[in-house]
């Protein structure tokens, strides 16, 4: 099944209403204001929420692949999120001598399709309340419902929460997460 197709039948089969936006304007993140027709990067570096994300995305690296025509969604940690790590593991990963690790990091954040809220619903609805997701970065995570929110388990067993869905951009959607995705080691 295809990952876009998956993601909007979860919502319209179980008539779960996930926390995102009515579509006609982008949410607010991190205090700016979030327009459908910047990029994923444009948008980002706007976010007062997610400073260390757009400066680990720009140590790996990743910033054309992530202005590029996508389409991409991007589970994004925030600030919190990266502060939740054990002490000095972000400075470590921005090392230039660990960015094969941050590419791998960051890349199991990123699915190659533009999933709305409503489509990784329906895909949790239709495989009987999970599903496994894969990353652009070769990492396999499973999503579930918990309520009306979104929950991904990593590699390592963490559970992050979208804490703001649907935020739409040119090349694709940025979901807002709560927990740094991690592989499996």
């Amino acid at each position: 099944m295809k990952l876009g197709y998956a993601f909007s039948a979860l919502i319209l089969a179980s008539g779960m209403a996930f926390a995102a936006s009515d579509g006609s304007e982008n949410p607010m993140v991190g205090g700016a204001p979030m327009f459908a027709d910047k990029n994923i990067v444009e948008n980002a570096v706007n976010s007062a929420d997610h400073t260390t994300l757009v400066a680990a995305v720009q140590a790996a690296g990743l910033v054309d692949t992530l202005q590029g025509a996508g389409p991409f969604t991007v589970f994004a940690p925030t600030n919190a999120a990266f502060a939740k790590l054990p002490a000095g593991t972000v400075e470590t990963l921005l090392k230039p001598e660990n960015k094969d690790q941050l590419v791998k990091i960051l890349t199991c954040h990123v699915v190659a399709a533009n999933a709305m809220a409503a489509d990784i619903g329906k895909m949790i609805a239709d495989d009987g309340g999970m599903h496994t997701v894969s990353t652009v970065g070769g990492c396999d995570f499973t999503v579930m419902a918990e309520g009306d929110a979104i929950k991904i388990k990593d590699g390592m067993g963490n559970i992050a929460t979208v804490t703001i869905a649907d935020v739409k951009q040119s090349n694709g959607v940025i979901h807002v997460i709560d927990t740094v995705l991690l592989p499996a080691m």
